[in-house]
């Protein structure tokens, strides 16, 4: 497999998203004062995701073209995430609340942006809040309630979709849709709620950032 397959690109890794877009649900657009409120049950779903402090546990991702990695993540609220991509990738992705870095130490490559200007900030939000015009559509089934979100001034026309399990409230899948309407989608499971983590797990080496960009402007 070639490079370009296996690479996670900044659309695919600032869209993590959980899996199986593929197979997801279509979205059932809401109307009025639903769509802005979102509903009584997404809200206490958002609001038991949002309770959640810490997780940790593994992940499959899948690209725009069907592409798929995986390996370990780590989550700590609010704005901090690590993706440890399993061989034969070996990227980093991490927030630590400020900022996002997709670190390739094999190509020597990191590229940093602000966590704020990326969807990635909707779902490590301290709460994540659905009265608002963020809420593009809310579809509530018997298996599966998603929850689709947005904030146009502040990253376009991308899109973050959050999938649920209805009775456990937790946390299925989440698929990013970038301005050009490409999906990239994350499913995680053996998902662990809650504990600690070591204090350089959501550390960003900005020096070396600095150093391995000033490298590439010189080659």
């Amino acid at each position: 497999m070639n490079d370009d397959i296996r690479t996670p690109t900044r659309r695919r890794l600032l869209g993590f998203a959980a899996a199986i877009a593929l197979s997801a649900t279509p979205l059932i657009g809401l109307n009025g004062p639903a769509q802005a409120q979102g509903s009584d049950a997404a809200q206490r779903i958002a609001d038991h995701f949002s309770s959640v402090r810490s997780m940790s546990g593994e992940f499959v991702q899948f690209g725009p073209r069907g592409e798929q990695t995986g390996g370990k993540f780590f989550l700590q609220r609010p704005g901090k995430i690590r993706f440890n991509y399993e061989a034969p990738s070996n990227f980093k992705v991490i927030s630590d609340g400020q900022s996002v870095v997709i670190l390739n130490s094999k190509m020597r490559t990191s590229d940093l942006y602000p966590l704020s200007k990326t969807p990635l900030k909707l779902l490590l939000d301290e709460r994540i809040d659905l009265s608002g015009n963020k809420v593009r559509s809310v579809t509530e089934e018997d298996d599966l309630t998603t929850i689709k979100l947005s904030d146009k001034q502040v990253f376009g026309n991308s899109t973050i979709t959050m999938m649920f399990d209805p009775k456990t409230y937790e946390l299925r899948q989440w698929t990013i849709t970038d301005a050009q309407g490409k999906d990239t989608t994350v499913m995680v499971f053996n998902v662990k709620q809650g504990g600690s983590f070591p204090g350089d797990t959501f550390k960003i080496d900005y020096k070396l950032n600095r150093e391995l960009n000033a490298q590439k402007k010189n080659d």
